[in-house]
């Protein structure tokens, strides 16, 4: 009998009203991110909200008191970080910072969403940049890059 390769869920809310956002777009890119990099078993959440809401969770919970455009939570982490390991986490991007910083970057929205899903993957997967040694920030990047240019075709800054 041979396992079969189980893909678990992909749940994604969307709890801002201001930016349209393509959810089959959003599940593709995310699906293809987790297959990439060997995690396409593991249940993942994005949950999409505005800057206000992101504010208020980064005060929350990381105790910073600004908005920003991507947060990660890991759910494999801490004392209870072995309960479900079929969960990895939660993602929580702010799609109005999103929206900015792609047109900042003059890419598009959809690109810039897909950069930040990679980003908060890493972080699940205990890639760093914050409070990290220059070597692990720029393994961080490169592994971003790499996701960024298989999925995208292109480079991203």
């Amino acid at each position: 009998m041979t396992a079969r390769n189980k893909t678990m869920p992909i749940i994604i809310e969307n709890r801002q009203k201001q930016i349209s956002i393509d959810r089959r777009s959003v599940r593709r890119a995310m699906s293809t991110i987790m297959k990439y990099l060997y995690c396409s078993d593991k249940v993942i959440s994005l949950l999409f909200v505005d800057d206000n809401e992101i504010r208020e969770i980064n005060r929350r919970y990381l105790s910073r008191d600004y908005p920003t455009n991507v947060l990660a939570f890991s759910l494999t982490e801490g004392e209870f970080g072995d309960i479900n390991p079929d969960i990895l986490g939660d993602i929580v991007i702010s799609a109005e910072t999103a929206f900015k910083d792609a047109v900042e970057s003059g890419i598009e929205f959809n690109d810039e969403l897909a950069f930040l899903m990679i980003h908060g993957v890493l972080h699940l997967l205990n890639y760093n940049h914050e409070n990290a040694s220059e070597v692990k920030t720029q393994k961080m990047k490169k592994k971003e890059q790499e996701l960024f240019y298989m999925l995208k075709g292109y480079e991203i800054q």
